[in-house]
């Protein structure tokens, strides 16, 4: 698999450089994810730019990347200006697979994702004790 890496604290950014997402690139391409995995890096934005088709074990690996990220509370963005690509990947139905058109906007879509994490998961500082006596009113 021919692609370039570029970890950042929050994010690695992996380029590929391969015409297809199939044959021994789908392996390779999540042997490199697991890895990352290892190292603490849970968002991976991945820049299909070159990539015009995703074979059946390429369908099954980006479910699979796309699951480990999101199970550790990452994202996977892809990266690609293509619309007949962008047709292609939404049309595999993939829960929460994030497509954007710039490298730009798939940083900010992780920080996005960071700081929702971190609001989603902070208490509210309210108990039920704190709405003792309080009845829902039938007023609008």
């Amino acid at each position: 698999m021919n692609f370039k890496l570029e970890k950042k604290e929050q994010y690695v950014y992996i380029e590929l450089e391969e015409p297809a997402f199939g044959g021994e690139v789908p392996a390779a391409f999540e042997e490199t994810a697991r890895g990352l995995f290892k190292e603490g890096y849970h968002s991976l934005i991945v820049n299909m730019q070159s990539v015009k088709s995703v074979d059946a074990p390429g369908t099954v690996t980006l479910k699979k990347v796309n699951w480990l990220c999101a199970n550790d509370l990452g994202m996977l963005a892809i990266v690609t200006r293509d619309d007949d690509f962008m047709d292609l990947l939404e049309s595999l139905k993939i829960p929460d697979l994030t497509i954007l058109p710039t490298k730009e906007e798939a940083i900010d879509a992780v920080f996005m994702h960071k700081l929702e994490n971190e609001f989603g998961a902070g208490d509210d500082d309210y108990d039920d004790e704190d709405y003792e006596g309080v009845s829902e009113s039938k007023e609008p």
